[in-house]
């Protein structure tokens, strides 16, 4: 197999050829058919999150095909087509995983984290965390930023409420373009914020639909029922709070953000909310997954050789990427 490999943070991955991976009882291998870029990749390239498991092949919204079934793997089929998200595992047995919030899990495994991940031709995952793609209507490319993107804008979008119809989406890159459609498909106005002067985020944002659109700087509008902020800056948050109504709720959905400013008590009086949403579950992604079957869905990516990854993580780092970046083995 090929990968695509980290071996220090900060610096570029490697690409390198590897004996193939045998799945473990409860695993299965995949042969790689398309596996998106985050912006979570590049917060594990650039050593912005804690100790990656070095060296690492990155990667965690996988579409792939079964290749080859481990041990007592009895709930999926050799060919069958499958997406593999950043949840790889959890114990199962932590209060978390026990009242449903296996997201919270005291000692979970990340794809592409904690164990390898996509940017490869192979990669080995639990079948219990494989998601089956079926009856999606998407090809692999099309289909792999919904392995995170779209999950975690599920998750965020689940967090601001079915209350929240005047929705802000602050930072419209590969989860708000999917969200945004989401959003609108639930009878919702969406407002995106994007950086000041990104004209072409703001054009595809007006192509899907927005309500409004304007800079990250603006002001809406009118008051908005809930934010949700993708965009990894911590400075958002006040402005964010600034611009809900009062009841109103400020969902962050990023995995790190630069550190958030000191605001006035009074941006958060009224009752407004802050929260956070970590990671995913399995009933998020299958949730999800029938949703986005469900709705003609436009997913906006664009397609790069196994071997350009990091032509792909630079172009989603200093922002000329307007969708999702796809890497194709």
């Amino acid at each position: 197999m090929q990968a695509m490999v980290l071996h220090r943070c900060g610096e570029p991955l490697r690409l390198e050829q590897r004996p193939d991976p045998q799945p473990g009882p409860g695993e299965v291998r995949l042969r790689v058919l398309a596996c998106a870029v985050c912006r979570t990749d590049l917060h594990v390239v650039d050593g912005e999150l804690p100790q990656p498991r070095l060296p690492l092949v990155p990667g965690h919204e996988i579409v792939g095909e079964v290749e080859a079934l481990g041990f007592g793997v009895s709930d999926l089929a050799l060919g069958q087509r499958v997406g593999v998200p950043w949840l790889a595992h959890t114990c199962g047995h932590c209060r978390y995983c026990g009242d449903g919030h296996e997201n919270l899990c005291d000692t979970p495994q990340f794809t592409g984290y904690s164990r390898d991940g996509g940017f490869a031709t192979h990669v080995v995952a639990a079948s219990a965390f494989c998601l089956p793609l079926a009856p999606l209507a998407l090809d692999a490319v099309h289909a792999a930023p919904l392995l995170c993107a779209g999950l975690i804008g599920w998750r965020c979008l689940r967090a601001a409420g079915d209350s929240a119809m005047e929705l802000g989406l602050y930072g419209f890159g590969a989860a708000a373009h999917l969200l945004a459609q989401v959003a609108r498909h639930q009878g919702r106005q969406v407002y995106a914020f994007t950086r000041p002067g990104d004209t072409d985020a703001q054009a595809l944002a007006r192509q899907l639909g927005a309500h409004w659109v304007g800079s990250s700087d603006e002001a809406p509008p009118r008051p908005l029922d809930a934010a949700i902020i993708f965009a990894p800056v911590g400075a958002l948050v006040p402005a964010a709070l600034a611009a809900v109504r009062k009841g109103g709720r400020v969902v962050c959905g990023g995995i790190h953000m630069s550190d958030i400013p000191a605001f006035p008590y009074a941006l958060l009086w009224q009752e407004r909310e802050l929260v956070s949403v970590a990671n995913l579950t399995r009933a998020d992604g299958r949730g999800f997954l029938r949703e986005a079957a469900a709705m003609p869905l436009q997913v906006h990516a664009t397609p790069y050789p196994l071997a350009q990854a990091n032509a792909a993580l630079d172009d989603l780092r200093a922002g000329r990427v307007q969708g999702a970046a796809v890497l194709v083995p």
